[in-house]
């Protein structure tokens, strides 16, 4: 029988009359007490078994204490809460939110170990140098029906099919600090990186696709549009879809397609000699009225336009003159959209339609907060699952930001201002045999937006 010792204090100095001690005597501490919203989201979307059947589990069943499920939810879960290291799974396997989370409170096999599992394991998930023939790796993952889920997971999250939908494509770089496979110097951003593709339709992320930076911005955006408006026709076969990017992807392949296969768009133009002379006499009337104002002025153009070899066909330009107080500023878009409604005339294209791709840039920057640009496997296979890692993590809490915050002060929160207010917060876990008590300091000042999520995500779920 263990002797029950007074733990020892350690005494500070007094304030007022009152002795103030410290000591490890509050047995279960946990800081991430919020995360049980994300678990009532997982259970929701079943997100973790979703993504868990992506993987094909060669290990012999009779030996595997950690199913997979399990493996990827500690990974996601994790990245979702801040905790980019694998290293940091040999802490948080003990931590009583993330045993939760996982749903598995003790180890089923083996009683020399964790419930969860540790750096180790983790590790050999995701770090995969040789494939179907290595004794340590026997976990493959699917990639294309991952690049399936995150359309479904979209499909679902709409209770009816919308008239029309916008779909925005964007890369970035991903600095490469080390000898990666496929690393590239690339000349625009001045460093070896890689160059993701991102789709998103608003919030909802739809593509994720790690690519090595020696390709052009647009490359294999054909193929990918492709197939994700496939499988989004095969649900809604009346949506009608537009296309939005920069100009890196206004070129001949890409619109060619949208026009074989009814998709619109709305591509920025790389500005040249021959468009910047369509716009002279717009200029001077935007300098004209900037003088009198003293503030930047537009004046919008519409006409057609073909480029000298390289299109095949007129297609319709936008041009945005503006001039501000440095001096001219034109810029151009193409598109495939008629001028017969209003809202497609020259300024809304632009101002409402074209520039509302900002978001999408905002969207991609939060997958940096969830970690994506943490490419520092030796393999583009590895840096690929680390990528879809940190998608699904987003996919988590943009659920959670989307469902259960939508009526509050983080209902347009960027994911780092959720994990610290709402998800990093601190509890004592107190465990008995029918419950297991997550004591939520009371003067948490975010309790009102925490009860809000909890009760929006349980209306909406509560069919799942």
């Amino acid at each position: 029988m263990q002797t029950e010792c007074t733990p020892r204090l350690f005494e500070f100095e007094a304030v007022g009359r009152r002795s103030v001690v410290a000591g490890f005597d509050g047995g279960n501490i946990t800081s991430n007490a919020g995360a049980l919203l994300l678990r009532q989201v997982d259970r929701g979307l079943g997100l973790m078994d979703r993504f868990a059947d992506c993987f094909i589990d060669r290990r012999d069943p009779r030996y595997v204490e950690h199913q997979v499920a399990t493996l990827v939810g500690q990974r996601i879960f994790g990245l979702a809460l801040g905790y980019e290291d694998l290293n940091d799974h040999d802490e948080l396997r003990k931590d009583p939110t993330f045993a939760v989370l996982a749903g598995k409170l003790n180890p089923e096999l083996r009683t020399n170990c964790e419930a969860l599992a540790g750096k180790s394991t983790l590790n050999r998930l995701e770090h995969t140098p040789r494939r179907h023939a290595s004794k340590y790796h026997k976990i493959d993952c699917d990639g294309a029906r991952v690049d399936a889920l995150f359309v479904a997971l979209f499909l679902d999250s709409c209770e009816r099919a919308p008239r029309e939908i916008v779909l925005d494509l964007d890369n970035t770089d991903i600095p490469l600090h080390g000898k990666q496979e496929g690393r590239f110097f690339h000349g625009y951003y001045d460093e070896f990186c890689y160059l993701p593709l991102y789709v998103f339709c608003g919030r909802h992320l739809l593509l994720a696709r790690q690519r090595r930076a020696n390709v052009a911005g647009s490359d294999g955006a054909v193929g990918e549009l492709a197939r994700i408006i496939t499988q989004i026709r095969q649900r809604w076969p009346r949506v009608r879809i537009i296309l939005r990017a920069d100009s890196g992807f206004s070129n001949e392949t890409l619109m060619g397609w949208c026009e074989a296969n009814n998709v619109d768009y709305v591509f920025g133009l790389a500005r040249n000699r021959r468009l910047e002379a369509a716009l002279v006499e717009p200029l001077v009337e935007a300098k004209h009225l900037c003088i009198i104002s003293g503030r930047p002025a537009r004046v919008f153009r519409d006409f057609q336009y073909r480029t000298i070899d390289s299109w095949s066909r007129t297609r319709r330009i936008v041009g945005k003159a503006e001039h501000t107080l440095e001096g001219a500023n034109p810029r151009f878009i193409v598109t495939s959209l008629k001028r017969t409604r209003i809202a497609y005339d020259a300024r809304a294209l632009y101002e409402d339609l074209y520039c509302a791709r900002g978001e999408a840039e905002n969207r991609v920057g939060e997958q940096f907060e969830l970690f994506a640009d943490r490419a520092s496997s030796a393999t583009m296979q590895a840096n690929q699952l680390r990528m879809w890692f940190s998608a699904m993590a987003y996919v988590l809490v943009d659920t959670l930001r989307r469902v259960g915050l939508r009526h509050s002060q983080f209902a347009d929160a960027a994911v780092a201002t959720i994990r610290l207010k709402l998800l990093r917060l601190g509890a004592q876990v107190r465990t008995s045999v029918r419950r297991i008590h997550f004591a939520i300091a009371s003067g948490c000042p975010n309790n009102i937006e925490f009860e809000l999520a909890y009760l929006y995500l349980q209306r909406a779920f509560s069919s799942a």
